[in-house]
């Protein structure tokens, strides 16, 4: 009697975890692997600079943003007169790689009827593969806008003086941009001197709107660098991002934090990450890791790592990479991209100077 009963229970405990796990299946967080090929070696004798911006177009081609003033002289020896070395030259500051590093072409720089940035910063490529770039130098208060071969289509605000964070008409040292193909209309995250995300019509650059912190009414009062409670965005608003269900992520990075919200600008939830982190912030850039957008990878450029977290929860379930200067470790990650396959690229600032590929591991 007691065998039957003690196997009675034991069927039943097992369909029950059956039932569990059929209706609670078990997923694991994508995993990556550096590849230590990409991209190839450029041509022309040619080196990069920081590379503070990286983007994925619809034919998986890789796009990187460079500033080639930071080149040292030590670096662009061929350059100087007399030459001081056998290499290099500084490479033009957009160039466009395929999957397997292949230089497809590359361009940029100052030329008639716009003004380039001084301190290049971010790059995106929208739908009908424009390419959109800016700057964060402190007279750099524009967007651009080229067709993929580099001719110049629009510019948004001018260099010079910023006019504040609730001016329609200039940007304040703008970190990163966003297109929305269906509204034709583009945010940017404004930025290194303006606190607020700032929307404009992508084919006339006309004003559209604008937001600070949680949706408020930005201000340029003076506030601490540090201040994860702020009901300001610090500086730098560092990027916004629109995922599938029309919400915009934005990148408050000093603060430590994460601010989603609807596309008019209405406040929706609030992700805090490493709160603790000081310096430069731990929230310098993010993206979905794929097409589901269950998870999205953040660049953290001062923890120097790339950190998988659940988009709906805000859970930590990953990370890759550390500091130092091997394949696979970053100093100062600043951007981060993904193609259709999930694979992820990443670029590095300050003395880092590259971009790195990573797969997915199998």
């Amino acid at each position: 009697m007691r065998q039957t009963i003690r196997h009675g229970l034991l069927v039943l405990l097992l369909t029950l975890c059956g039932t569990f796990a059929h209706a609670q299946p078990l997923t694991k967080a994508p995993q990556y692997k550096v590849d230590p090929y990409w991209p190839k070696a450029l041509p022309n004798n040619w080196i990069l600079g920081q590379v503070a911006g990286v983007a994925t177009d619809k034919n998986d081609h890789i796009w990187i943003i460079h500033r080639p003033l930071t080149i040292t002289d030590d670096e662009k020896g061929a350059t100087l007169n007399p030459r001081r070395s056998k290499c290099c030259i500084p490479a033009p500051p957009v160039l466009e790689f395929d999957k397997k590093g292949n230089l497809l072409q590359a361009w940029g720089g100052p030329g008639s009827g716009y003004e380039w940035p001084k301190n290049e910063h971010g790059i995106y490529i929208d739908a009908n593969d424009n390419v959109w770039v800016g700057g964060n130098a402190q007279t750099d208060h524009m967007v651009l806008k080229f067709t993929p071969q580099g001719k110049f289509l629009l510019q948004i605000g001018s260099s010079g003086a910023s006019l504040g964070s609730n001016d329609t008409t200039q940007l304040g040292r703008p970190a990163h941009m966003n297109v929305d193909p269906v509204a034709n209309e583009i945010y940017i995250a404004d930025g290194y001197l303006n606190k607020r995300i700032a929307v404009f019509d992508s084919n006339t650059g006309a004003y559209k709107r604008h937001w600070g912190a949680y949706g408020n009414v930005p201000s340029d009062e003076k506030m601490a660098s540090f201040n994860p409670t702020s009901p300001q965005f610090s500086n730098p608003v560092h990027c916004a991002r629109l995922m599938k269900d029309n919400t915009l992520f934005v990148c408050d990075r000093a603060n430590n934090r994460i601010q989603v919200f609807e596309k008019n600008g209405k406040f929706i939830r609030e992700i805090a990450y490493e709160t603790e982190t000081r310096g430069s912030g731990s929230v310098w850039d993010l993206i979905p890791s794929d097409a589901s957008q269950k998870y999205i990878l953040i660049a953290d450029g001062t923890n120097n790592e790339v950190i998988v977290m659940m988009r709906d929860t805000g859970q930590k379930v990953g990370s890759f990479g550390r500091s130092g200067r091997n394949a696979g470790e970053f100093h100062w990650v600043h951007n981060i991209a993904v193609d259709s396959e999930g694979s992820v690229y990443t670029t590095e600032v300050d003395t880092g100077k590259r971009a790195q590929r990573f797969t997915k591991a199998k």
